[in-house]
């Protein structure tokens, strides 16, 4: 259960450097089908990392997704991943998962200098080392239940032109839910009853305004989940607006950001029905 006093919350997202060994990722593997991701959710650097980067505390905090680590109990087992995106993007393909240029990073610089080969490396190991870890969490789950399905949570920022300016709600769903990369016939009413119930929750007096594939339509996560396991595997890609905090300084509204965990949880006992009735 999700509250909004839970002390699990992370409270400061500074960070001085992940010790060498430290666990890039937690992951909590319970008896369902329901798995939780995210993947963005970390801002922690290696050492050798962290005293390359160009960008400051603030900047890399902008473009992470805090706080979805918390979301993740709604899953029977879960992933929160520790490591920033500006370490090892985890939703990107390994050819793309470390931002060498401007353009693979929303225009920012992010390195003082190009980093070394042998630094590119052991920031790729990890990668090889979560898509392996993957890999043998879903084998477990197809073989318990004959499928599962992938909570893969996300953020997006709408006042990057200032707090005064917010996006187009239009354009701007509070929940854009991405199925771009799943065969949608296979799962449609799954898709459709999760975004249905999602958008019958409550949260603090309103409806959500979920919407799907308007401003993401999912990353390369779900899309390897869904190439390798095709007949099995329903990676729903999960992108929350970043109405349950101030997306330039953090803070975090802890009311709204439990009640949307709580609209998640809601959701689950209807895909567990729609998965086992395949």
């Amino acid at each position: 259960m999700i509250t909004a006093g839970r002390g699990s919350l992370r409270e400061s997202h500074a960070s001085k450097g992940t010790p060498v060994g430290a666990p890039a990722w937690e992951l909590r593997e319970g008896y369902g089908p329901v798995i939780a991701t995210a993947v963005h959710n970390g801002h922690d650097l290696r050492p050798e990392v962290g005293a390359r980067i160009a960008l400051d505390d603030a900047q890399r905090l902008h473009e992470e997704d805090p706080y979805t680590g918390g979301w993740t109990e709604v899953g029977d087992t879960s992933v929160v991943v520790a490591r920033s995106r500006f370490e090892i993007d985890l939703n990107r393909s390994r050819g793309l998962a470390i931002y060498l240029e401007p353009e693979h990073a929303w225009g920012l610089r992010v390195w003082r200098e190009q980093p070394p080969e042998d630094v590119v490396e052991r920031s790729l190991a990890q990668y090889d080392a979560f898509y392996r870890l993957m890999r043998d969490v879903f084998t477990r789950a197809e073989r318990a239940f004959g499928g599962f399905v992938v909570f893969d949570l996300h953020t997006y920022n709408h006042l990057r032109d200032g707090a005064d300016r917010p996006a187009d709600k239009a354009g701007n769903p509070d929940i854009n839910v991405g199925t771009g990369t799943m065969p949608r016939e296979r799962w449609a009413r799954l898709v459709e009853r999760f975004m249905a119930e999602l958008a019958e929750q409550d949260v603090q007096g309103e409806q959500l305004d979920v919407r799907e594939n308007v401003r993401f339509r999912g990353g390369f996560f779900p899309r390897w989940v869904h190439e390798t396991f095709p007949q099995t595997g329903c990676a729903l890609a999960i992108e929350v607006k970043k109405t349950f905090m101030d997306e330039h300084t953090g803070e975090l509204d802890r009311a709204r950001w439990a009640a949307i965990g709580q609209a998640l949880e809601a959701t689950v006992p209807g895909v567990r029905e729609q998965l086992a009735q395949r």
